[in-house]
């Protein structure tokens, strides 16, 4: 399968090793209330790309696609947050400390929770992540290979952060990676632009950029 849409060329890819990776799409990132919005973000720029990545979401399903959910979560008592990560942005309203829904950024908090149009259903991987990474100390490269994956389709929040770091992570470890332009979004417009070029730069350094909806017609294609 192929998308001819995809930028820097054409992205050939077959679905049986694919996986969709949705990073971070939770309500402590995309829902007034949150991480996101503590920090001055304004969060309804996230919540745009829902429709969108719901879209792709549902037809990956119904493709038989593995899907991966990742949440950017820390224990509760904090041992996987370190100072240098915890000592950021809003000196008042912090990692771990008590927020509108939740402990902020805490396993098992509502807060911490994927929106309820993208909730995971069973069957899908769900990592919650220490870090900005997908793969660091979480164990999905080596449930990646037991499945013969070799191809990633990226989507979620935010793009230049743990979008674009899980992306690079990817890269090295030998994936083909594309990123869904209208799947992804950052607080910064600028900054989803400047990711989009980065990835795409230099013959696909990182990796493919195309929009969700060419996705969609490859797999409407499919069927």
């Amino acid at each position: 399968m192929h998308i001819d849409e995809a930028n820097p060329f054409p992205y050939e890819f077959d679905v049986s090793r694919t996986a969709l990776v949705l990073i971070d799409m939770q309500r402590d990132f995309i829902e007034p209330g949150g991480f996101g919005e503590t920090l001055g973000n304004d969060v309804s720029l996230l919540e745009a790309i829902v429709p969108a990545t719901k879209a792709v979401l549902h037809a990956w399903r119904q493709a038989g696609g593995l899907v991966v959910h990742t949440r950017e979560a820390h224990k509760a008592d904090l041992s996987d947050c370190p100072p240098a990560k915890r000592n950021r942005g809003n000196p008042t309203l912090r990692i771990g400390d008590e927020g509108p829904m939740g402990r902020i950024l805490v396993a098992g908090e509502p807060g911490n929770q994927i929106v309820e149009a993208l909730a995971p259903v069973d069957g899908e991987i769900v990592i919650d992540k220490p870090g900005k990474g997908a793969f660091y100390a979480t164990g999905l490269h080596e449930l990646l290979q037991a499945r013969g994956i070799t191809h990633l389709l990226f989507g979620g929040v935010t793009t230049e952060v743990c979008v674009q770091t899980s992306m690079r992570e990817a890269n090295d470890r030998g994936y083909d990676c594309l990123l869904l332009e209208d799947c992804t979004e950052s607080y910064f417009p600028a900054f989803k632009a400047a990711t989009l070029d980065m990835v795409r730069a230099q013959g696909g350094i990182v990796g493919w950029t195309a929009p969700g909806t060419a996705l969609l017609s490859a797999l409407k294609s499919l069927r």
